[in-house]
C-alpha cells in the first residue's frame, strides 16, 4: 500500500437487493460493502453481497461493522471466503446491546433452515460482538451515532492521522436528523451518503428511510465536508439514470459510487 491515511474500495453500492445486467455494469449491482484500509487495519462497512469479492488476507484480522441488520447489508457474510479458512480470524460488530444478543442475532439468519451452518462453524475463526463506541483499532478511532431509518441504522465515523471518513447509509433526512449528522460529520474528508431517491421520490415516500443527492450537496456545504460519495443506489436505477443524475449535479466532489472504485485519502 502507498502512504495514504485511508484507502476505500467500493465492493458494493446497491440498495435493497443485488441486481445484474448490462445496464448496471458501470455502477455495479452488489449490495452495500466498503473496504477501508488504514495501515495494517482493515474495516468493512457493512457486509452486503459485495463482501463476496473481498480479499481474505490482511496483516491483521479485519473488522466488519454492520450499520444495521437489514438483509441487504449482511447477506454477504455467509459466502465470505475468509470465514471458511482455518486459522483466519474475522471480527463482526453488530448494533445491538450485548455480545450474547449479537451472536443470537447472526445465528437466527445463519443457521438451518436458512443457512447450512452458523458463521462460527464455517471453518474460520469468527468472533461476534456488540458495537460499543468509541472503538479503537490501533491508530484508527471509530465512533457511531444513531441515524434515521426504519428499525434504526448507525452512522459510523473513522478517524486516523487527522483524516475522517463518515458512513451514512440508509439515512432519512429530517430537520432533526440533519442537524445530528452535521454535528457528527462536520469537516469530514469523505462522506458516504445515501442518495437513493430523487427529490420527487423522497416527497412521495418521506419516511421510507432514504435521502437524495441534492440533500447531500446541501449538507456538504453546511458541514464543510470535502467530498461526498453517493451510495445505496436503487435497484431500478440503471447506469444511464445514475450518470444523468451525477451530471446534473455538476460537482466534481459529489459522485455516485461505482463498484470497484478505489478512493485514497
Amino acid at each position: 500500500m502507498s502512504q495514504e491515511v485511508f484507502q476505500i474500495t467500493v465492493l458494493g453500492a446497491r440498495g435493497s437487493i443485488p441486481v445484474s445486467g448490462e445496464d448496471t455494469a458501470l455502477f455495479g449491482g452488489a449490495t452495500s460493502c466498503y473496504m477501508v484500509r488504514a495501515g495494517d487495519e482493515t474495516v468493512f462497512l457493512d457486509a452486503g453481497s459485495g463482501l463476496w469479492s473481498a480479499p481474505v488476507d490482511f496483516p491483521r484480522p479485519p473488522v466488519i461493522l454492520l450499520s444495521h441488520l437489514h438483509l441487504d447489508h449482511m447477506v454477504g457474510l455467509g459466502m465470505y471466503g475468509r470465514m471458511m479458512q482455518p486459522g483466519k480470524r474475522t471480527e463482526i460488530y453488530l448494533p445491538v446491546q450485548s455480545d450474547g444478543i449479537a451472536v443470537q442475532t447472526l445465528e437466527r439468519l445463519y443457521s438451518p433452515p436458512f443457512w447450512p451452518k452458523p458463521l462460527t462453524e464455517l471453518g474460520g475463526e469468527v468472533a461476534v460482538y456488540a458495537q460499543q463506541f468509541p472503538l479503537e483499532l490501533c491508530d484508527v478511532a471509530i465512533d457511531g451515532t444513531e441515524g434515521s431509518h426504519p428499525g434504526g441504522c448507525m452512522i459510523l465515523r473513522l478517524r486516523r492521522h487527522g483524516k475522517t471518513v463518515v458512513y451514512a447509509t440508509d439515512f432519512c433526512h429530517t430537520q432533526q436528523s440533519e442537524e445530528a449528522l452535521l454535528s457528527f460529520a462536520a469537516g469530514a474528508d469523505l462522506l458516504l451518503y445515501d442518495g437513493q431517491f430523487t427529490p420527487a421520490e423522497f416527497a412521495a415516500r418521506p419516511l421510507a428511510g432514504h435521502s437524495t443527492a441534492e440533500k447531500a450537496v446541501e449538507l456538504m456545504e453546511r458541514g464543510n465536508i470535502r467530498r461526498v460519495l453517493l451510495i445505496h443506489h436503487g435497484p431500478g436505477s440503471a447506469d444511464a439514470v445514475l450518470a444523468a443524475r451525477e451530471a446534473a449535479l455538476g460537482r466534481e466532489n459529489v459522485r455516485y459510487a461505482r463498484q470497484g472504485q478505489v478512493i485514497s485519502i
